[in-house]
């Protein structure tokens, strides 16, 4: 029986893995389609010479479901719980699972939505797109769910067995769905909110500020030039620019807690315009904007909205150009380098310089409501602000409670995390005045140690480097406006680096170039908090090094990454495990 119940799963195994094959060349054949059908030509042509989305789903489909039920049955299950031997036959037992749960819970609403939204946007433009979200946003909700538990039980499937081929297929899988459960959840989120946002039930009215990177701030960069925006059925109007001259001292009515206060309150965040985003939590700063934007204009507005140079350049990169008043094109290949270091040198003129950025913020606002009138560059432009808000550089927040609670659990909102587990945040505000962030370099690597009845050791190695040139840069983009007491060279920075660890964390000692330092503690939404007030001369580097204890946890931590004009590179080493 032994013998028979071997060669039964050696066999069905075998079957399964050609099904599985098959489905993986379906879904191949599926994604092929589904891009000929949003091709930027209107997908007309294209979905000529592709295969049809439907037929492929199902065909993935019923493959996924024999690999399935040719691995279940009498001689699987038992195999499968067997000590050692019995890793590689779970493995293959789950993946089977999970293909036939994806081919038939996830993939079909999100293949759906795809037609649906491109005949939307050529029949009725965004109003029709926003009805065919709404009609299917329980279908995503579900399909989101259900990607969202597949992930998971993928997870807890054997990491390393004596099968190497069974370990390769759980490998890709898992990288798969680390593509494909987010994209889910952000699709059902979109769907839900999206309609409401964009005045579908009535006309809602923003407050779009524009950051910039060059100068740091919590949430991404310094907040400079502003636009009050109307949506109205999905249309988007921009109805007045302005610069952060005009909302320089307008005090914020706003209370944000006694956290908020003990850890910023010395800045003035709420009656200082340039600091009233030294948070990495969004909803603080949008707080702080839509409040001081009452006092200064005496309108309400229903929501605030953060974008930077890198987000337009995404933007642009689908909609193509946008042409300023004196001709010059502002391209997607141009734009963080034309806004935050070439304008710098071109406009000595303060004054001239942000007319220069309203001009851009003009000329980008007028191609991006061009392009959204174009039912061709709509698929791209999607594309575009989803990445932009997966890392960061576009963010969202809206005074309607429900919606929210959902933006604050998505990249789009922007929110600093309370939840338990390993975390690892780092953030740099600019303390000099400077614009040489442009030329700023972080690393950061977090690396677990030995396990004790005390929790996990853990070091967080942060290096910053200050790429500026020596000599040649514009006087307003080195000048320091905090007069220290020593001496300082052009070019030469100054940084509040904070570091926002594990909840339940502690500091246990820091070094600087090796030499032990003080840290600052405080703690933010439940996160220890250590900041060093640090010198960056031009053309050098640091190493600050904290060593900490935290709660003992298996799995990698989530990173918060600011967004600034050089991405941060982080690095997370695997450490020895703590369980028993």
């Amino acid at each position: 029986m032994l013998l028979t119940g071997a060669a039964w799963i050696v066999v069905t195994g075998l079957l399964a893995r050609a099904e599985l094959l098959a489905a993986q060349r379906d879904l191949d054949r599926l994604r092929q389609s589904v891009a000929g059908r949003t091709a930027p030509d209107g997908g007309a042509s294209a979905a000529v010479q592709t295969p049809a989305p439907d037929a492929a789903l199902r065909s993935a489909a019923s493959h996924a479901a024999r690999a399935h039920r040719l691995t279940t049955g009498p001689a699987w299950y038992p195999a499968a719980h067997l000590p050692f031997f019995g890793g590689p036959v779970r493995t293959v037992r789950g993946a089977a699972h999970a293909a036939d749960r994806l081919t038939g819970d996830v993939l079909p609403p999100l293949v759906r939505t795809v037609p649906a939204l491109t005949a939307g946007s050529r029949e009725g433009g965004v109003p029709r797109i926003l009805s065919a979200l709404r009609e299917q946003a329980p279908a995503l909700a579900r399909a989101a769910r259900v990607a969202a538990e597949v992930r998971a039980e993928v997870r807890a499937l054997p990491r390393s067995t004596w099968l190497p081929a069974a370990d390769r297929a759980r490998t890709q899988l898992s990288r798969q769905l680390n593509r494909l459960s987010p994209a889910a959840t952000d699709a059902s989120a979109a769907a839900r909110l999206l309609p409401p946002m964009l005045g579908a039930d009535g006309t809602r009215r923003y407050l779009l500020v524009f950051q910039n990177t060059a100068e740091a701030r919590g949430t991404g960069g310094l907040p400079g030039a502003f636009a009050a925006v109307t949506a109205d059925k999905g249309r988007l109007r921009f109805e007045r620019f302005g610069n952060d001259t005009e909302l320089a001292h307008a005090s914020a009515n706003v209370s944000l807690g006694a956290e908020y206060t003990a850890r910023y309150g010395n800045n003035a965040p709420t009656k200082v315009w340039v600091n009233s985003n030294l948070s990495p939590h969004f909803p603080y700063a949008a707080r702080i904007w839509t409040a001081a934007w009452r006092e200064h204009s005496g309108r309400r507005v229903d929501g605030a909205a953060a974008l930077d140079p890198s987000a337009l350049s995404r933007l642009l990169r689908a909609t193509g150009p946008a042409r300023l008043p004196d001709g010059t094109a502002l391209t997607a290949d141009n734009a963080v380098d034309l806004t935050e270091r070439a304008s710098y040198a071109a406009y000595r003129d303060t004054a001239e310089r942000k007319a220069f950025f309203l001009d851009a913020a003009r000329a980008a606002a007028a191609r991006l409501m061009d392009a959204a009138d174009d039912p061709r560059l709509l698929p791209a432009m999607v594309a575009a602000i989803h990445d932009a808000q997966r890392d960061g550089h576009l963010k969202m927040w809206s005074s309607h409670r429900a919606e929210q609670r959902l933006l604050e659990t998505h990249p789009l909102g922007g929110a600093l995390p309370n939840t338990p587990g390993p975390f690892a945040g780092l953030v740099v505000n600019n303390a000099a005045g400077t614009k040489l962030d442009y030329y700023l370099d972080r690393r950061l690597t977090w690396a677990p140690g030995h396990c004790t009845a005390d929790g996990r050791s853990v070091t967080a190695t942060i290096t910053l480097a200050n790429r500026a040139p020596a000599s040649g840069l514009p006087h307003y983009v080195t000048q320091r406006v905090d007069s220290p007491p020593y001496r300082t060279r052009p070019g030469d920075n100054r940084l509040l680096v904070s570091y926002y660890a594990s909840r339940g964390a502690g500091l246990t000692r820091a070094t600087l170039d090796g030499r032990p330092v003080l840290m600052s503690p405080a703690v933010e939404r439940g996160h220890p908090v250590y900041t060093l007030d640090l010198e960056l001369p031009a053309r050098s580097s640091r190493t600050l090094v904290l060593h900490l204890l935290e709660p003992g946890a298996e799995r990698a931590p989530a990173v918060l990454r600011q967004p600034l004009v050089t991405p941060l590179r982080a690095t997370l080493p695997p450490g020895p495990s703590c369980q028993a």
